[in-house]
């Protein structure tokens, strides 16, 4: 496969897809999260990957945990349906007015292990709150989710709020120039790719989802003037909704 995806001669090229993570992201998109073996194939044929590449794949994915395997047919195991869960949360947030309060999480174990520092770190990013300095994370309170025992079991739990400017704050916790930039790249592959290949408009699809998982999702006070995050949103609805029906004609299910 080549090194680059481009979507449009006007447009910067997209991250291609391995085989790995072609059949990752047709799971995490399907629901149920599961398909047949020959329909992922089919998939991979988008991309020009052999049909042994994808069963390599496949084969290799079961073995590390990620996949299931019954009757010929794979489904994600519980830790990416966890994924899946916060890619679905991702694409509409649920969240509730902002009073001004911040979750603040401060870690107070003296020593940890590396693997509960990875795993603190990859449930923060989870949570969408921001890293002031270490061990110190911070976000409004604007979201409804649920805290996994991993964040509780190292962290100090506390509300507040800051005596400075807070959009001063969410500006140096997160790069929101940088997300903005990228959303609106995206957004335009969006608008432009309707009659690009069906595995162009695939890559673009997936990459729309990691970014939005990277949203901070922050209160409309706290945004810069033409924050697109939900334009992007209502674009990759419409462009999700026709894509699917797309590829499902494609892999004949």
């Amino acid at each position: 496969m080549d090194e680059t995806v481009a979507v449009s001669p006007s447009l910067p090229a997209l991250r291609p897809l391995t085989a790995r993570s072609v059949v990752l992201s047709t799971l995490l998109g399907h629901h149920p999260p599961a398909l047949p073996a020959r329909a992922l194939v089919r998939v991979g044929e988008l991309f020009g990957t052999a049909e042994g590449t994808v069963r390599t794949a496949l084969t290799r994915m079961v073995a590390a945990g990620d996949l299931e395997q019954h009757d010929g047919t794979y489904r994600l195991t519980d830790r990416l349906l966890a994924r899946q869960a916060r890619q679905d949360d991702s694409r509409a947030p649920r969240t509730r007015p902002w009073d001004g309060g911040w979750e603040i999480a401060v870690v107070t174990p003296e020593r940890r292990s590396a693997a509960d520092r990875a795993a603190l770190r990859q449930a923060m990013a989870a949570l969408r709150l921001g890293e002031l300095r270490e061990g110190c994370w911070m976000r409004p309170a604007n979201l409804l989710r649920e805290r996994p025992p991993v964040v509780t079991a190292q962290c100090t739990l506390l509300t507040g709020a800051p005596e400075g400017d807070p959009a001063r704050l969410a500006a140096a916790l997160w790069d929101l120039d940088g997300w903005a930039s990228r959303a609106r790249f995206l957004e335009s592959a969006l608008r432009e790719d309707r009659t690009a290949a069906l595995a162009e408009r695939f890559t673009v699809s997936a990459a729309v989802l990691r970014h939005l998982l990277s949203d901070p999702v922050l209160p409309q006070e706290l945004l810069p003037e033409g924050w697109p995050g939900e334009e992007l949103r209502r674009r990759y609805e419409a462009f999700d909704h026709d894509f699917r029906a797309l590829l499902r004609r494609h892999i004949g299910i």
